[in-house]
């Protein structure tokens, strides 16, 4: 039988963990009368979506990402509306596509994966012409991606550093958001938009959000108070921030959105200045990835411990509510009152 052909593109600086030994585990572990293979190592930034696309070109059955988030981007951007396929060796930080899809963060594991080779096409999106197969958005996320990208360590100690020293001084901001229902203003503290589920580090945005249904999923998180922010940290990681009555979701296969004037986005934690106007998109089963075949959806599902946590911030939200829309009755009938008086 023919050997399929496999390059992986290793980025010798992404993460926290030196890659000195990968060579030497892909050629113990890959199977190799199954496939032949090379590995090119990157250089520079964009030198991993130069190697795809000259693999792809080649023929190469599949590109392997070999690195975190940003490694997986630039490879991925080469590969979309080709017949080569996307692996990934998760390497990085946060690694957040590799965790959506349920890719074991153990390398010999990994590898084992690529050997079954079970191949599906899926979504990605775009935002102002920059691919993104993860996560992209502005406001609070793309201001701490930009902070983090400034920092020089990585990891998700830095991450949380970041988000601790400017969260309570960031200001919210103003968006007008046009989809395919209409148009909808909103004081956001962040505008995400999602083709997968979570940003990396199992920090889940999306919880329910899926790369092949053809569609994003948008999420818009209200400005909060200091109160808040523990609810809103737990649900983002025990899967349950959808139900946080803070965040307004929809999907969509299309937005524009505007705000007041030029500033950060990012597209898969890559920071970028962009103008007052983003434009974001779905492009249904475009790219070839190799996925877990005992993976699903399933497995971000969360369980029954952080289903009844979320119930009980829930019904508090529900409980605040209805006490602050008392108050203001209250205060509203005190005022008739006292002008009544005054008369």
């Amino acid at each position: 039988m023919n050997k399929k052909k496999i390059t992986f593109i290793l980025n010798p600086i992404s993460g926290t963990v030196s890659k000195a030994g990968i060579p030497d585990l892909i050629e113990e572990r890959l199977d190799k009368d199954r496939f032949d293979y090379c590995i090119a190592e990157t250089s520079y930034a964009g030198h991993a979506t130069e190697l795809a696309k000259e693999a792809a070109k080649d023929g190469v059955d599949i590109v392997v990402a070999v690195g975190g988030d940003g490694t997986v981007n630039e490879v991925g951007r080469a590969l979309t509306q080709t017949d080569t396929a996307m692996g990934i060796l998760p390497c990085g930080s946060g690694n957040g596509l590799a965790r959506h899809l349920n890719l074991p963060m153990n390398l010999k594991k990994c590898i084992d994966i690529l050997n079954y080779c079970d191949i599906k096409k899926l979504d990605y999106g775009i935002i102002n012409e920059h691919p993104f197969f993860c996560t992209c958005g502005m406001g609070f996320d793309a201001f701490i991606s930009m902070k983090f990208a400034e920092a020089g360590k990585r990891g998700p100690i830095t991450y949380m550093q970041k988000v601790l020293e400017e969260g309570l001084r960031y200001e919210p901001e103003t968006y007008v958001i046009e989809d395919e229902d209409g148009t909808h203003s909103y004081k956001a503290f962040l505008v995400s938009v999602a083709n997968a589920s979570q940003y990396g580090n199992n920090a889940y945005i999306a919880p329910q959000a899926s790369m092949s249904d053809g569609l994003l999923d948008v999420i818009i998180m209200e400005p909060f108070d200091l109160i808040d922010a523990p609810q809103v940290a737990i649900e983002l990681f025990n899967k349950t921030l959808d139900k946080n009555l803070k965040i307004k979701t929809f999907r969509s296969k299309h937005i524009h959105i505007h705000r007041k004037s030029e500033g950060i986005i990012h597209y898969d934690g890559d920071p970028i200045t962009s103008s007052a106007d983003v434009d974001i998109s779905i492009v249904p089963k475009g790219i070839n990835i190799i996925v877990n075949p005992k993976g699903g959806k399933d497995c971000r599902q969360p369980n029954m411990l952080q289903t009844a946590f979320s119930d009980i911030f829930y019904n508090f939200d529900l409980m605040r509510q209805d006490l602050t829309k008392q108050s203001r009755k209250v205060q509203a009938i005190n005022k008739n009152l006292l002008r009544k008086l005054n008369i």
